[in-house]
């Protein structure tokens, strides 16, 4: 069980350090290394098997429960400590993370009081829980070349199956499932994992574990295993210290580099992915995306170069190339968006309401790149945009909850009215 920065969510991102780990960029997938690296990589061993965490991972369940521990605390006479709560460690164990909100809030509540309150909260939002942005691609992919693959994490197991169970596939593409509850000790203890490699007949030293918190890097580590971390923006640096291998999306993974079968679900240079959706006002350049007390409605993990439609104003779309990520240099967890026409200048947006609709991928962005893409590579990203929503994989979408019940893709690629540029 995790809690997060604004909850005790049961499963309840500041870039990797740039001074300490160099970043190299292919097709989209960044690879952080350390630097004693760069000239002498240990060879790694041949992985047969992965095992990857659940919250913050590949469910973004921080958001679907955001509000859960406010209307909690509130029923005591109490307010959320948000400095307190953007410092506490992710990827606990439940009982653990209970016991600390307790004290901290000095609730008149045993832990196990406190746990019998407030899951039967969370459990009303768990089925509201998306997929994070690759999640889905990844376990399927596995599953589908026969790789081994290992569900493990700190919850425990009737509540994973609750979050699990409305996602189509999931259940059966797992060769494992395992909660806290099945073994000794959760995270950071490497009983989870060590447990999961023995049930997969596999050695720990041929698993893969991707994590997104320091927590779940230490117990990966403990079971001598490789591990990548995908971490939120508040656990970047701390897992930076402890994983060779730091992404900001699992869009950015690469199997081949693990020696695994690689994706085959790239359209040229362009992946087509699940709808992301924003709005903001369009300003010099950049979207000052609306938020939800002052929190972007975007998982930390929606990184990297986006391409799809913007319609200004509700009377005209435009094919766009939209960089997203976290500004390095001031430490803001707000998110940096900088949009770009695929065919033309941005002066015919300017100072205006524009909301977004994402549905293919290019490549990932570097800490130079989240300010400001360079001439050279926006064009090519542009034309690749354009080229792509040509196709009827990326244009042919369904009805999107951000527009208007009568307002859909196809009619921002169709209608006479809308047109699209």
């Amino acid at each position: 069980m995790k809690t997060s920065s604004s909850s005790i969510s049961l499963s309840l991102s500041l870039s990797p350090t740039l001074g300490i780990w160099n970043q190299l960029i292919v097709r989209g997938a960044p690879i952080i290394m350390s630097c004693c690296d760069c000239n002498t990589e240990t060879p790694k061993p041949k992985i047969l098997a992965v095992i990857l965490d659940l919250d913050g991972t590949l469910l973004d369940t921080e958001r679907a429960t955001r509000s859960v521990f406010t209307e909690f605390l509130a029923k005591y006479g109490k307010t959320l400590k948000k400095e307190r709560e953007e410092k506490r460690e992710i990827g606990k164990t439940l009982k653990d993370s209970s016991t600390a909100t307790v004290e901290d809030y000095d609730l008149p509540l045993t832990p196990d009081q406190f746990i019998e309150e407030i899951i039967p909260m969370y459990q009303q939002k768990w089925k509201h829980a998306k997929a994070l942005p690759g999640a889905t691609r990844l376990i399927k992919h596995l599953h589908d070349h026969g790789v081994p693959t290992a569900l493990a994490s700190n919850s425990l197991r009737e509540y994973i199956n609750a979050k699990i169970s409305v996602h189509q596939g999931w259940q059966g593409w797992f060769s494992v499932i395992l909660g806290s509850d099945q073994v000794k000790a959760g995270k950071p203890s490497p009983d989870l994992f060590e447990e999961a490699a023995r049930q997969m007949d596999v050695d720990a030293a041929n698993c893969l574990v991707i994590e997104d918190s320091m927590v779940g890097v230490k117990a990966a580590n403990a079971a001598r295993m490789e591990v990548v971390a995908v971490p939120p923006h508040g656990e970047a640096a701390g897992c930076s210290a402890l994983a060779k291998t730091v992404l900001h999306s699992l869009l950015e993974f690469r199997p081949e580099h693990w020696g695994l079968p690689p994706f085959e679900d790239w359209v040229d240079n362009a992946l087509p992915i699940e709808a992301i959706y924003l709005s903001g006002l369009y300003d010099n350049g950049f979207v000052n995306e609306d938020t939800e007390d002052g929190k972007s409605a975007l998982p930390d993990q929606v990184w990297g170069v986006f391409f799809g439609w913007a319609v200004v104003d509700m009377k005209k779309s435009y094919r766009v190339v939209v960089g997203i990520g976290m500004d390095p240099i001031t430490c803001s967890p707000k998110k940096k968006i900088q949009i770009h026409l695929a065919n033309g200048g941005n002066c015919c947006i300017s100072n205006k309401k524009v909301k977004l609709l994402l549905v293919g991928y290019i490549r990932g962005l570097n800490s130079k790149e989240v300010t400001s893409l360079d001439a050279e590579s926006l064009e090519e990203c542009k034309s690749i945009a354009s080229a792509a929503l040509d196709l009827p994989i990326f244009s042919q979408h369904a009805y999107v909850p951000l527009y208007p019940d009568t307002f859909s893709v196809e009619d921002m690629v169709a209608t006479d009215e809308l047109g699209h540029y």
